[in-house]
């Protein structure tokens, strides 16, 4: 019969389980629920400097830097696509045409394969937005 109170004192605590919670307390005039919640963190320039070390392996960024696998970037917002001096593009890429904007660098840099189907850029993309604005701005930073 020792079971048995330990079996209730179990039952009873299931029994608060799931229960709702009392309502908060409200929040002071003025201020709303909102306020508690912590601002998102705007993406900056040094941010896509850390960003940009996923591309060292085969980019460089140095004005009048070599070429890697891939061509240096130096200079990349607002030039031509496929122009920079020295390096062999793909077909692909070359067919592309148009300017390095930013926008066209956010689509090409969230999936470079479906964005230009053929690239040789063999990597995944930047997943995250935040990522993706900070490296650009990184990437334009380097472009003045």
């Amino acid at each position: 019969m020792r079971l048995a109170p330990v079996l209730l004192a179990g039952a009873l605590a299931l029994a608060g389980c799931g229960q709702p919670q009392p309502p908060a307390e409200t929040a002071p005039s003025g201020a709303s629920a909102a306020d508690d919640v912590a601002p998102a963190i705007e993406p900056t320039a040094a941010m896509g400097e850390q960003v940009f070390r996923r591309c060292v392996a085969c980019h460089t960024i140095d004005k009048g830097g070599r070429n890697g696998i891939g061509p240096n970037l130096h200079g990349i917002v607002g030039r031509a696509v496929a122009a920079h001096d020295g390096f062999s593009y793909s077909g692909a890429m070359k067919a592309k045409g148009g300017v390095w904007d930013e926008a066209a660098l956010d689509a090409y840099l969230a999936d470079p394969m479906k964005t230009v189907p053929g690239t040789r850029m063999a990597f995944a993309g930047v997943i995250d937005p935040a990522d993706r604005k900070a490296l650009i701005l990184y990437l334009k930073q380097q472009s003045e």
